[in-house]
């Protein structure tokens, strides 16, 4: 494809989306000569239901059936070769509501926007808006649910926006992470700043990977500016493949209590994973024990069905036990979601 071609095609993709997560079905549209472009996406919708009933406050709510996006999503993978050894990135990810006409709020988030550069000696270096290191080389292998069920730290910890990591090579399976989150408060008058004023959040860590055994072990300074309570937060997990079918998860969180903010926890999980054929199912149990704030008994299920390499259907389950909440006990306040998605 001749680079003209290649403008025509990114510009007509572009107007037809209206001038505006991660899918093996990306679609490449342009490759050659050391430069890729490719969209990828996903079209997710469900029906959701059940939950306790209350909320936090002990007010009675809702908890019936509701049609529901299940986290559609539509971005941009692109690269470019520098040299031998070192390449550019970047990427551009959307999320949206499909589930329904909404042409004022349309794309809802911008989940993914960053760039960077890779080296295969050096490691990879990036900055602006992406998931959190922890995350990714933590506390991802118990993410397995598409809704809830994920009782370790997520994917925005002290991350998603004005922030640059960095990560080596894997020299015998041993990967480090740094990432330094800013919260600025250039352009703010005396009565919208801060107390604490600029803030830094740092996290770090270490990640092994040999064959079919992975863990990650890694440190969050865990700042108020970013939802936190001020304290360090710390995880430990791995998996283990044990079969091409069944695989093993398990994992540790912990966070000191602050005396302002509270919010101190200990957390442990474990889960599996089963594969056969078209269908997979999940199972994860987690024991939280907060400070000051009672304990639960957190757990999550899922069935998915694949009717095509870019089709699928999936019903899940999860109860989060979360105190405070006036639970009848059993599936009764289980949350339940059922669905279809379209990866692309």
């Amino acid at each position: 494809m001749k680079r003209s071609v290649k403008a025509v095609v990114v510009t007509a993709v572009a107007m037809a989306l209206g001038g505006v997560g991660t899918s093996v079905n990306a679609a490449s549209l342009y490759d050659e000569e050391g430069t890729q472009f490719d969209i990828y996406g996903r079209l997710a919708m469900g029906v959701a239901g059940g939950g306790p009933g209350v909320d936090s406050a002990g007010q009675k709510v809702s908890d019936s059936a509701e049609f529901v996006d299940v986290y559609s999503r539509l971005g941009f993978r692109m690269s470019q070769r520098v040299s031998s050894d070192v390449s550019a990135f970047g990427r551009l990810e959307w999320r949206f509501t499909g589930d329904e006409r909404n042409t004022e709020q349309g794309f809802n988030e911008i989940r993914q926007s960053y760039l960077g550069l890779k080296s295969e000696r050096y490691g990879t270096v990036q900055a602006g808006n992406f998931d959190s290191l922890y995350y990714q080389f933590v506390s991802a292998p118990f993410d397995v649910y598409l809704d809830r069920g994920l009782e370790f730290s997520s994917t925005g910890l002290q991350s998603r926006g004005d922030a640059i990591g960095y990560y080596t090579p894997t020299p015998n399976g041993f990967t480090t992470f740094l990432q330094v989150k800013h919260y600025s408060e250039r352009g703010l008058t005396d009565a919208e700043q801060r107390r604490e004023g600029s803030v830094l959040a740092a996290q770090g860590g270490v990640h092994y990977q040999h064959g079919p055994l992975r863990v990650g072990v890694g440190a969050v300074e865990d700042v108020v500016r970013g939802g936190g309570n001020g304290e360090m937060l710390y995880g430990v997990m791995g998996s283990y493949q044990a079969t091409d079918s069944i695989s093993a998860r398990l994992g540790a969180e912990w966070q000191g209590q602050n005396t302002q903010y509270g919010g101190g926890y200990e957390t442990v999980g474990l889960g599996t994973t089963y594969v056969t054929g078209p269908w997979a199912f999940t199972a994860d149990y987690y024991r939280i024990n907060r400070d000051n704030q009672g304990n639960s008994n957190a757990w999550a299920a899922g069935s998915y069905y694949k009717l095509s390499n870019a089709f699928d259907v999936f019903v899940e389950l999860a109860d989060s036990d979360a105190p405070g909440l006036a639970q009848r006990g059993g599936l009764k306040d289980a949350y339940w979601l059922t669905g279809a998605r379209y990866h692309f």
